[in-house]
């Protein structure tokens, strides 16, 4: 003889299921979040190192502009 699980244990067994889902749900959610944290940190550093990189530019466009000057000057 089988024994079958009476509506007691189905209703107990649907909640663990609905209580490890949700659990999963958290934690899927928190990983979401550190992830999020990550991907804007990254951008952030990225546009840093961009506005960088053309603050240098800039500087080296002004340098050369001197130099050429500077020569022009020397050659006159």
């Amino acid at each position: 003889m089988a024994i079958t699980a009476g509506p007691r244990a189905r209703a107990e067994q649907t909640t663990e299921l609905s209580i490890q889902n949700r659990t999963l749900e958290m934690h899927l959610m928190q990983e979401n979040l550190a992830r999020a944290h990550m991907q804007e940190r990254l951008q952030e550093a990225e546009d840093q190192r961009l506005v960088r990189a053309l603050r240098l530019r800039r500087k080296a466009e002004r340098a050369s502009l001197r130099a050429r000057k500077a020569l022009a000057v020397a050659v006159l």
